[in-house]
């Protein structure tokens, strides 16, 4: 079901009970058009979610856990300046419209009362979120439409809002009398009704009763294969196993647990991204290059035996002929080899034996910048190999190594709330079937620290075998079999080979671990480890994780 009026009815209702009459305590940003206010209500604090996702905008309360980002958007700099201890009146959802408004009191800077409104627009990709004054004045907004984008409504600071065009329907909470079993008139008919919920309705005996269950909310999901809808209160429509939840709220969390996380992760990442994919392209063409230099080397030895045969036969050799063929003594094989007519034999000999040392001193050099590519492009495929499995907590990490690198450019970093930021994301904890700890890095910060510090140097560390990966930690200096087997089978789920079949996994000691100095983060070396082969199981890891 997509959230529309008739679930923000619902909706509005919820945060009325659960927030109304508490204080916001917090603003954050965690991720680009959503906000979190932290509301303290009934005692504890609650996490109020304001999202203009192009494709999951929607309010509600979430548990789940953000991180702030390093630099604050200014736009969360204004709600913190005007809302911050602010006191929540009412949510007010506009007629039957996808507009929710909440009224917030507060005291300005001299003790006065004044009073704010955030209006939150869930229009797909028109979605948005506005600080209103007491004179409807925009204060600011999450989104800055210039006029030649939209020449209905002025949408920046210093505007007068306008609610958008309103469309000729009816609201079903103020006249539900009307009737019908065409769920296409209906969706054209009432105010804020979805497809989904147009095709429900035409199955009512009685639509006033019908539109009474969005006050009495029985939150459910249906899930059917694949595909899963929410609805306030179980559709007679939609088949499929059907879930209940207690709240809207926990309902949404559920359902856009990963969809959500994923969105968010790729629209944090893209810069890191693209940055990723361009190293990864320069340096596979470098790798090519060089490789393709250090074939042409090969013909180092041949300028070496001609230089050699010159000098040794060069009676043999007739002034001025551009090519000649001598004996070569070291196969017994004629051997024809060019001349530059213009000089004599011995000159020849020391053109090629010049020529065999530069390609000599060459040949080093190559395989010193092949080693290099070649650290530089598994290094870089590590952190590609990262970015699929990053949760948000774990970008800001991969970003400020990056930074660090000298790869990316960030002139907004601050270093002490880097700093604070790199210590909140630990790496994921895992509990085997005998209850052993496995510890999982998600980037090369978290691999560091825990191979390299937090491990205790009997204990087991685990890595995917010569591909990019995830360090992985048993805490335990003798696990079971079966440990080690679960263990194992992580470290390739966290890896490039996690949708291959019988995978090698080499583990030792974390104390055999060695990391060369100005080696790049998560590089170790190391020697003397054993090979196990496992299968990833997506459903083990899901069933071990903590």
């Amino acid at each position: 079901m997509a959230f529309d009026g008739l679930f923000l009815h619902a909706m509005t209702k919820e945060l009325n009970k659960e927030l109304a009459g508490g204080r916001i305590s917090k603003i954050a940003f965690p991720f680009p058009y959503e906000i979190i206010l932290t509301v303290r209500s009934f005692g504890k604090n609650r996490k109020l979610l304001l999202s203009a996702h192009p494709v999951m905008a929607r309010a509600q309360i979430t548990q789940v856990d953000f991180e702030n980002p390093i630099t604050a958007p200014n736009f969360v700099m204004v709600l913190r300046r005007y809302l911050q201890g602010g006191k929540i009146i009412q949510f007010k959802q506009v007629e039957n419209d996808r507009i929710l408004e909440i009224l917030v009191a507060n005291a300005n800077e001299i003790g006065d009362a004044v009073s704010y409104r955030i209006v939150l627009e869930i229009m797909g990709r028109h979605s948005n979120i506005f600080l209103l004054d007491a004179e409807n004045k925009i204060v600011e907004l999450i989104k800055h439409v210039p006029a030649f984008e939209n020449r209905v409504r002025v949408l920046m600071p210093g505007a007068q809002y306008e609610r958008p065009p309103k469309q000729d329907l009816i609201d079903p909470f103020k006249s539900s009398e009307f009737t019908s079993s065409d769920p296409k008139v209906l969706f054209q008919h009432y105010q804020g009704m979805s497809a989904l919920s147009a095709q429900e309705a035409a199955q009512a005996a009685y639509l006033p009763d019908w539109f009474k269950k969005f006050d009495q909310a029985e939150p459910t999901m249906t899930k059917n294969g694949s595909k899963s809808e929410f609805t306030v209160f179980p559709y007679q429509t939609l088949t499929g196993e059907k879930e209940q939840f207690s709240l809207l709220s926990d309902l949404l969390d559920n359902f856009y647990a990963e969809s959500a996380n994923e969105s968010r992760v790729h629209a944090l990442s893209s810069q890191i991204d693209q940055v990723v994919k361009n190293e990864l392209h320069k340096n596979r063409r470098k790798l090519t290059r060089l490789n393709g230099d250090l074939m042409k080397t090969d013909q180092a030895e041949d300028d070496r035996i001609n230089g050699e045969l010159l000098t040794a036969f060069q009676q043999q050799v007739t002034h001025g002929a551009k090519t000649v063929t001598l004996k070569n003594y070291y196969d017994g094989q004629d051997r024809k080899i060019q001349l530059d007519p213009k000089i004599s034999a011995n000159a020849n000999a020391q053109k090629y034996f010049t020529k065999y040392q530069k390609l000599k001193k060459s040949v080093k050099h190559l395989n010193e910048q092949i080693a290099l590519t070649s650290a530089d492009l598994n290094y870089f495929e590590t952190i590609d190999e990262q970015l699929k499995d990053a949760s948000p907590k774990d970008l800001d990490q991969i970003k400020l190594e990056l930074v660090n690198q000298g790869i990316l450019k960030d002139k907004k970093t601050n270093k002490n709330p880097a700093k604070k930021r790199n210590n909140a994301a630990k790496p994921d904890q895992f509990l085997s079937s005998d209850q052993t700890a496995i510890e999982v890095g998600k980037n090369n910060f978290q691999n560091d620290e825990l191979s390299l510090r937090r491990a205790k140097k009997d204990e087991i560390w685990l890595h995917v075998q010569k591909i990019p990966g995830s360090h992985v930690i048993i805490h335990s200096s003798q696990p079971s079999e079966q440990t080690l087997v679960e263990a194992a089978e992580l470290a390739a789920y966290f890896s490039k080979a996690k949708h291959s079949a019988n995978v090698p996994v080499d583990y030792l000691p974390a104390g055999k671990l060695h990391k060369p100095n100005g080696a790049k983060p998560g590089f170790v070396i190391f020697e003397g480890q054993q090979t196990i082969y496992v299968t990833p199981n997506a459903e083990l890891v899901e069933k071990l994780k903590v």
